[in-house]
C-alpha cells in the first residue's frame, strides 16, 4: 500500500488524467451502444416451473412482453352505449399510438368474463410485445397521455401492471449525495475536506454505472440493479475516501510532511479500506450461492460499483491529496472549523472513558436493546409484493382495487393448473371432476371452464382464490392443494396435474429463497471470518465481530417486518398496505449489510490493533482506538444512513424495502454496535481478544497495521 500510495502521489497528473479518460471512455462507449436491462425471472427447480416447461415443450404459445389492464367503472354500466363508445375509442387511439400491442377488449363476445357481475366494471387486457425498459417507459407515456383527454361524467379508468406506475419527480441519488455534502460540511467544517471524498466517489460510480450498462449486453440483468449498486457505491464510496482523508488531516495536524503522510494514509486508512472492500465483495460473492441468473447479475452490479470506488480510494484519492498538499484545511466554512491535534479534550476520549468505566451496564443495555428489535424476525413471512401494496394515489392500486372489488380479491393473481390429458377430448370427464375437487377446496372462490388444448393435449383450469395474493390464506391455500386436494385425484384419474399460476409461484419461489438461505449466510459468515482472522491474527475478535453483525442484521430485519409486514408507521414512509417482506430482500440485504457492518467492524479494529500493536496496552488501545474513529465512523454512518434513506422517497415498494434496511442497520450498527457494543466487550475481554492458537499464527499471513512502516519510504 505505501508503494502504491508514493507511485500516485509523485505521479498524480498521470493518474488523474487515466481516471478520466478511463472515465469519458466508459461513458462513451455504453451511451453509444446503450444499455439492455432486462427483468427476465426464471424460476427455480418447482412444480410451477414444472408447469410453465410442460406448456413450452408442448408448443403452446408464450404470452410475450408485459400484461397490463385498462380498468373502468360506470356506474350507468359499462355497456352504456356513451360509455361503450369512449372505451372502444380509447383502446383505437391506445392501438394506434403503442407499436406491436395487442388489446383484448371485454365487448368481444369472447371476453366477457372481463365484465364483472354487476355489470359496472370491466377490463382490458393489453399486451406488448418484448421490448426493453426505456421503451416500456415511452409506451406507459402515450397510454397516459391519452387518457388524460378523456372526460365523460360518471366514467372512471385505472391503469394496472407495473410499467403504469407512477415515477418519482426526483433522483434519490442526487439527495443522497446533497445529504452526504451537508453532513461533511458539519463534520469537518472545510470545502476541500468535503470535496475530496465526492469527488472520488463520483469517480467510482461513475465508473460502476457504466460498466454495469455495459454489462447487460453480456447477460439478462434487472433494471433496479443500478439503483442497488449505486445506492451501495455512493454510500461505501463516501466512506473509504472519508476515512483516508481523515487519516491524512490528522497526520498534516501533527506536523508531517503531504508525501509522507499520503503513504501513512493510505498504509493505515488504505488498508482498512481495501478489507473493508473485499468483506463487501465476499458478501456479493455468496449470493451466487442462491443459484438464480437474477440474484447474480445484481452481485455483479454491485461487486463492480463497490470494486471501482474502492480503487479510486486508493489510487485517484492519493494523486488528488498531492494536489491538495498543506491546504486540505483552506476555504473553512466559518463557524464549522473543528479544532485537531487535542484528542483528550474531545467528546469521543471522553465517551471511550465513560464505557470504559462503565462496561457491563453498556454491554447488557446494547445486546438487551438489539435482541429486543430483533424478536419480531420470528414473525417473517416472504412472498411479493404487489400492486396491492402500493399507495392510494397510484393509479396501478387503484386499478387493483377496482378489480378486487368487482370481481373478488383473488382476481389479481389467478391460479392456472395444467392437467397432462394424453387421451384428449376422452379424457375431459376426468378433468371436470379435478376441477369440481378444486372447486369445493375451501379458500377457493370460483374456477373457470376446463379449457382443453387438443394438439398439445393438455387442459387448464384457472381458479381464484377467496383471498387475495398476499393473504398468508392464500399460500396456505397453495398447500393445501397440492398435499390433500390433488393428490387423490391423480391416484383415481392417472391425470398428472401441476399447480402454477402466480400464488404458486410466489410460493416455490419463496420456499426456494428460505431454503438456501442457511447455506448463503453460512458461507458469508465463514469467508468473513476467515478473512478477520487473516488480518488480526486472533480467533476471538473475528468471531465477535460475526455475533455483533448478525445481532444488527436482526434489528434491521425486525424493524423492516413491523413497518413493512405489521403496518408501523408505514404512512411515514409512504406505503400504502402492509404484506409479506419481498422474498428476494432479505437475501440481498444480508449480503450488503454483512459487508457494510464489516466496515465499521475493520475500520475501528485496525486502530484499536495499531494502538495495540504499539502500546501493548488492550485498555488503552480499545479507548485509544475508539477516540480516534468516532467522528469519522458517525460521520461516515450519517452519510450512509442519508444515501439509502433517500431510497425510502422512491416509488417502488423493493427499493423502499433495501433502503430502509440498509439505513435502520447502518444507524444500529454504527452507534449501538461499534461505539457501545463493541468497546465494552473488548474492554470486558482484554488482552482475550487477541488470542489465537500458537499452531495456527504460525500457518497466518502476517499483515501489518501499525503506522511506522509506512515512513520507511524517506529514508
Amino acid at each position: 500500500m505505501r508503494r502504491i500510495a508514493l507511485f500516485c502521489y509523485g505521479h498524480r497528473w498521470f493518474i488523474l488524467l487515466g481516471w478520466i479518460a478511463f472515465l469519458v471512455a466508459l461513458f462513451v462507449l455504453s451511451t453509444g451502444i446503450g444499455s439492455n436491462f432486462r427483468t427476465e425471472f426464471k424460476l427455480p427447480d418447482s412444480e410451477s416451473a414444472n408447469a410453465l416447461d410442460l406448456l413450452k415443450a408442448r408448443g403452446v404459445p408464450e404470452r410475450g412482453g408485459f400484461t397490463g389492464q385498462i380498468v373502468f367503472n360506470a356506474e350507468q354500466g359499462v355497456n352504456d352505449p356513451a360509455v361503450r363508445r369512449t372505451m372502444e375509442d380509447f383502446f383505437a387511439k391506445v392501438a394506434a399510438a403503442v407499436d406491436g400491442e395487442q388489446i383484448n377488449s371485454p365487448y368481444d363476445p369472447a371476453n366477457a368474463h372481463q365484465i364483472s357481475p354487476d355489470g359496472k366494471t370491466a377490463y382490458a387486457e393489453i399486451n406488448l410485445s418484448h421490448r426493453n425498459q426505456a421503451q416500456f417507459m415511452d409506451d406507459s407515456k402515450h397510454v397516459k397521455a391519452i387518457l388524460k383527454t378523456i372526460d365523460q361524467p360518471g366514467l372512471r379508468i385505472e391503469l394496472g401492471g407495473d410499467i403504469f406506475v407512477d415515477q418519482a419527480d426526483f433522483s434519490s441519488e442526487s439527495v443522497g449525495i446533497v445529504a452526504a455534502v451537508i453532513i461533511l460540511l458539519i463534520a469537518f467544517g472545510s470545502l476541500l475536506a468535503v470535496g475530496l471524498p465526492i469527488m472520488t466517489a463520483l469517480f467510482g460510480i461513475g465508473c460502476g454505472a457504466s460498466l454495469i450498462a455495459l454489462f447487460t449486453h453480456v447477460m439478462t440483468v434487472p433494471d433496479f440493479t443500478t439503483q442497488i449498486a449505486a445506492m451501495i457505491a455512493i454510500g461505501v464510496g463516501i466512506d473509504y475516501a472519508l476515512i483516508v482523508v481523515t487519516r491524512y488531516r490528522e497526520s498534516m495536524h501533527q506536523g508531517m510532511e503531504p508525501r509522507p503522510a499520503v503513504a501513512l494514509s493510505l498504509n493505515t486508512s488504505g488498508r482498512a479500506v481495501v478489507f473493508a472492500g473485499l468483506t463487501v465483495i465476499i458478501s456479493l460473492f455468496g449470493m451466487f450461492l442462491m443459484n438464480m441468473d437474477f440474484v447474480r447479475a445484481v452481485a455483479i452490479g454491485g461487486i463492480l460499483a463497490v470494486l471501482m470506488t474502492m480503487l479510486t480510494a486508493i489510487t485517484l484519492l492519493p494523486a488528488l491529496l498531492g494536489f491538495v498538499g498543506k491546504n486540505i484545511d483552506k476555504f473553512g466554512i466559518p463557524h464549522l472549523r473543528h479544532a485537531h491535534g487535542d484528542r483528550e479534550r474531545s467528546f469521543w476520549y471522553r465517551w471511550s472513558r465513560l464505557i470504559q468505566a462503565h462496561p457491563w451496564p453498556a454491554l447488557v443495555l446494547s445486546a438487551s436493546l438489539l435482541i429486543a428489535l430483533a424478536l419480531p424476525v420470528f414473525a417473517l413471512r416472504l412472498g411479493i409484493g404487489d400492486a396491492g401494496n402500493r399507495p392510494a394515489s397510484d393509479t396501478t392500486r387503484r386499478a387493483y382495487d377496482l378489480m378486487s372489488e368487482a370481481f373478488g380479491p383473488g382476481v389479481n393473481l389467478p391460479f392456472l393448473f395444467v392437467v397432462d390429458t394424453p387421451n384428449g377430448a376422452a379424457d375431459m370427464p376426468k378433468v371436470q371432476a379435478i376441477a369440481n375437487a378444486i372447486q369445493q377446496t375451501p379458500g377457493v372462490a370460483s374456477i373457470t371452464a376446463p379449457k382443453l388444448l387438443p394438439d398439445a393435449h393438455l387442459s387448464l383450469i384457472n381458479a381464484f382464490a377467496a383471498s387475495s395474493p398476499q393473504d398468508k390464506a392464500t399460500s396456505d391455500l397453495v398447500h393445501r392443494l397440492r398435499n390433500e386436494t390433488l393428490p387423490p385425484l391423480k391416484a383415481s384419474t392417472g391425470l398428472q396435474v401441476y399447480t402454477s399460476g402466480g400464488p404458486a409461484i410466489i410460493v416455490d419461489f419463496s420456499d426456494f429463497i428460505a431454503s438456501r438461505l442457511p447455506l448463503f449466510i453460512g458461507a458469508v459468515l465463514l469467508l468473513s471470518f476467515l478473512l478477520l482472522m487473516t488480518v488480526f491474527h486472533s480467533v476471538v475478535v473475528p468471531l465477535k465481530a460475526v455475533i455483533m453483525n448478525m445481532l444488527s442484521i436482526g434489528a434491521s430485519f425486525g424493524a423492516m417486518v413491523a413497518v413493512f409486514q405489521w403496518g408501523f408507521m408505514d404512512s411515514v414512509f409512504g406505503l400504502g398496505k402492509e404484506g409479506p417482506i419481498d422474498a428476494w430482500v432479505p437475501m440481498m440485504l444480508f449480503a450488503i449489510l454483512f459487508g457494510l457492518s464489516m466496515d465499521y467492524e475493520v475500520f475501528l479494529l485496525t486502530r484499536i490493533r495499531e494502538e495495540y500493536d504499539r502500546t501493548g496496552d488492550n485498555r488503552q488501545a480499545v479507548a485509544d482506538g475508539l477516540a480516534a474513529t468516532g467522528r469519522v465512523i458517525s460521520a461516515a454512518a450519517a452519510i450512509m444512513v442519508c444515501v439509502f434513506g433517500a431510497f425510502i422517497l422512491g416509488q417502488g415498494r423493493d427499493i423502499k424495502l433495501v433502503g430502509f434496511g440498509l439505513a435502520f442497520a447502518v444507524l444500529i450498527d454504527a452507534t449501538i454496535v461499534r461505539l457501545v457494543l463493541v468497546p465494552s466487550a473488548m474492554e470486558l475481554m482484554g488482552k482475550a481478544n487477541w488470542w489465537a492458537p500458537s499452531w495456527l499464527v504460525r500457518w497466518l499471513p502476517t499483515i501489518h497495521m501499525e503506522a511506522g512502516s509506512a515512513l520507511e519510504s524517506e529514508h
